[in-house]
């Protein structure tokens, strides 16, 4: 294996870890742990936490899925033309769920949080601008899963070995 596919792979794994660890502790820690402490604005802190936090799932997601498309590019010749096909699939399925995370879901997002002036806790449910930012997180929270889902089925293709047969 090429000491370029062997980046790929590690880059691709990093995130993966990131990601995951990310949505199982981090996010739900940063709120139990806020909340327990039962200040006003637990979920606002929180939740600046958890924005800053998944940025740079996002955004490492963004460069990570670029970076592993021009690498696949490279070494086509190493891959069936299945694989390529399904990797290059996967990978450009990760950079878009986390560029639309990113700067679609979590900027409308943030321009949500700006509108309720930091006073999330506060709005009630039934606040039309809270209802909005609660779809908008089921959605960020979607984006991140089919992004997490396509990078381990991607990870688990491109380190399949599958001798290219060439005629």
């Amino acid at each position: 294996m090429s000491v370029l596919n062997r980046i790929r792979i590690l880059l691709l794994a990093v995130w993966l870890g990131a990601a995951i660890y990310f949505s199982a502790v981090v996010a739900p820690a940063a709120f139990a742990v806020l909340r327990s402490f039962l200040l006003p604005n637990a979920g606002e802190i929180a939740g600046t936490i958890v924005t800053r936090s998944l940025a740079v799932v996002n955004v490492g997601g963004f460069v990570v899925s670029l970076l592993s498309l021009a690498t696949a590019l490279i070494l086509r010749n190493r891959y069936t033309r299945l694989s390529l096909i399904l990797q290059s699939i996967l990978l450009a399925v990760v950079g878009v769920a986390c560029g639309v995370g990113e700067w679609v879901i979590a900027a409308r997002m943030r321009g949500l949080r700006v509108v309720m002036h930091g006073q999330i806790d506060q709005v009630p449910l039934t606040d039309p601008n809270r209802l909005a930012f609660a779809t908008l997180h089921g959605y960020s929270v979607s984006a991140l899963a089919v992004a997490i889902i396509a990078g381990l089925i991607a990870f688990f293709v491109i380190t399949t070995r599958v001798d290219r047969i060439e005629r």
